[in-house]
């Protein structure tokens, strides 16, 4: 019994750290803020049903979660967001301040992983997974 308040003790714990960064990463352009909620959003599955349901239910990102969790999908509008607020935020510090050329190339790279994860995944539910469960 211990050891399990211990291990739903330490999926809460990291479900709020990540959290935190998520929120962090709306603000930060190299902190990406969809991985770390998703990551909240499983561990909050593992350790606080109530910490789970809101965030499904939360304004800002229930449905980013929700489409992800029922069906692999990040919605073209999160895309152009997330892809339009890094290249802003990025773009400026990379142009017009001297950095070594190997942390503007790490920044780069970041970026683009980054954006290559996000764009790959779909966009909408695949016909397949949008059927009514009811009509088999």
């Amino acid at each position: 019994m211990l050891k399990k308040t211990v291990i739903r003790s330490v999926w809460l714990v990291i479900g709020l750290v990540s959290l935190l960064l998520g929120v962090l990463g709306v603000f930060l352009p190299l902190l990406p803020t969809t991985p770390f909620v998703l990551l909240s959003a499983f561990c909050f599955s593992k350790s606080s049903t109530r910490m789970h349901s809101w965030l499904l239910n939360h304004r800002i990102f229930g449905q980013l979660i929700t489409d992800w969790e029922a069906h692999g999908v990040i919605r073209t509008k999160i895309k152009v967001i997330a892809t339009s607020s890094m290249l802003l935020l990025v773009s400026y510090p990379l142009l017009f301040i001297a950095f070594p050329i190997w942390l503007k190339a790490i920044v780069v790279i970041s970026i683009v992983s980054v954006l290559l994860f996000i764009w790959s995944r779909p966009s909408k539910p695949s016909d397949n997974q949008v059927k009514d469960p009811l009509k088999l």
